[in-house]
């Protein structure tokens, strides 16, 4: 836990937009699900399979070509709620909210741009809290539209059906 965080409420905005922004895709995501009836089951596991993806990926990525956090190159204080010394490139972060954004633009264009935009200032508020740099989230963002457009160009959900029905 990043404690000069919770030492000022002068960054909480970035702070938001670089570490919880994700997690308030995830439950509107849920909520367009179960609430809402606009997104179905198939377009959920679609695009929460496309978030674990472009997660793995990136994180791959990270460990191929390790590259150092601008906080620990400039010594500037990490503006997000837990402060990784992993590598920065690509964007886990940013990675995750374009695979979710991108999975929902494809199946509901009104609630798409919505996503997109957050996944966007999710992209944004990791450049500002000290954690990427500008082409990290540009990597993290094209990861996570492609693999996105994989995913549902390959139609996984039925293959998975299919599976469970043969059982």
């Amino acid at each position: 836990m990043n404690q000069s965080v919770f030492e000022s409420f002068t960054f909480w905005p970035i702070t938001f937009l670089a570490s919880f922004l994700i997690w308030v895709m995830f439950a509107a995501l849920i909520a367009l699900w179960v609430v809402d009836g606009k997104i179905q089951k198939k377009q959920v596991f679609h695009a929460l399979l496309a978030t674990a993806i472009a997660f793995l990926v990136s994180q791959l990525i990270k460990n191929l070509f390790p590259t150092i956090r601008p906080f620990m190159l400039y010594g500037l204080t990490p503006l997000t709620l837990t402060a990784h010394i992993d590598a920065s490139f690509p964007s886990s972060h940013t990675a995750m909210a374009f695979g979710l954004a991108t999975s929902i633009w494809s199946h509901h264009r009104k609630a798409g741009v919505a996503f997109i935009i957050a996944a966007i200032l999710v992209g944004l508020g990791r450049v500002l809290g000290n954690v990427h740099y500008f082409w990290d989230i540009v990597a993290g963002a094209f990861i996570g539209v492609v693999i996105a457009i994989i995913v549902d160009k390959l139609q996984v959900y039925s293959y998975f059906t299919k599976i469970r029905k043969s059982l």
